[in-house]
């Protein structure tokens, strides 16, 4: 299969266009930087260089591609803003849509979060509403991801992943990334912002390793269209998994406390198992400490 790989040098790209290309299949990656082209090219995919807010450069380079199949894993987390995520969740998406379906492509993968949901006490399953009455600044991470999911869906065959918290490799939840910092006392990186503080409260969040997030990407080109969560078997509170991260990057803990807002409860992954996704890191007790 021909797949077009947007955002193929991000966290979940660079293990997403390692698995496509072990699998066979023939990969095209997008980056902004040239350099992020050649390291595509080195590792045998073709690299695209690529700004999604160009729409005619979005459209030229699917075109292109000719792919059978678009993965969308665009992302501005990497020194970007939430301001600049929302952008491109809303506008990159729309180029990226519109250049698919004026190329014939007739299916997309798209990255989404698992953690927009409606309030409640269990975590959360497919057919949870997304949280639309939100108060700011929420609201405006939830219409973005509102927007995406839906200009995603204009595509018959599409797969939507509600991914957990990333981490590993390339991430901000690494031995030497920014939540390590944050635990340590030792970033003024605004971007730490989006990681609320690390309380080690009672606030529920559901993981999932970056591996097995590309691994799901990629099965996904074989899955029925709609929503699919993407997250590990065990949502946790803060009170737990805070300490653990905190000692797999040598970091001191927190001091526990109470609370947590309503829509923080974590996500159900028991439909992507039902699908045969399995991941190798299936908690973030074991994944952590590897």
């Amino acid at each position: 299969m021909r797949v077009f790989v947007a955002g193929a040098t991000g966290a979940v790209g660079h293990y997403l266009v390692g698995q496509l290309l072990e699998q066979g299949h023939h990969v095209v990656g997008t980056s902004r930087t040239r350099q992020g082209v050649d390291r595509l090219c080195a590792r045998g995919a073709e690299g695209a260089l690529l700004d999604i807010f160009d729409a005619a450069a979005a459209e030229r380079a699917v075109a292109a591609a000719a792919p059978d199949a678009v993965v969308h894993q665009l992302t501005a987390l990497n020194g970007g803003t939430s301001a600049d995520n929302s952008r491109i969740r809303r506008i990159g998406t729309r180029h990226l849509v519109d250049a698919a379906h004026r190329a014939g492509v007739g299916r997309i993968i798209a990255q989404s979060v698992a953690w927009a949901y409606e309030p409640g006490k269990l975590p959360a399953d497919e057919d949870t509403p997304l949280d639309l009455a939100a108060a700011e600044p929420r609201a405006t991470m939830v219409a973005g991801i509102a927007e995406l999911e839906n200009t995603v869906a204009e595509i018959d065959e599409h797969v939507v992943l509600r991914y957990g918290l990333l981490y590993g490799p390339g991430t901000w939840y690494r031995r030497d990334g920014l939540a390590a910092d944050v635990l340590r006392g030792e970033t003024t990186d605004p971007a730490a912002a989006f990681l609320g503080g690390l309380i080690a409260g009672d606030a529920v969040a559901s993981f999932v390793h970056v591996e097995d997030a590309a691994a799901a990407a990629v099965s996904a080109l074989d899955w029925p269209r709609g929503v699919v969560n993407i997250v590990d078997d065990e949502p946790a509170p803060g009170r737990e998994w805070v300490p653990a991260l905190a000692a797999a990057v040598g970091a001191p803990a927190p001091t526990p406390t109470t609370g947590r807002a309503d829509w923080e409860r974590g996500a159900s992954n028991a439909r992507a198992r039902s699908l045969g996704w399995v991941p190798r890191h299936p908690s973030w007790r074991t994944g952590f400490a590897a």
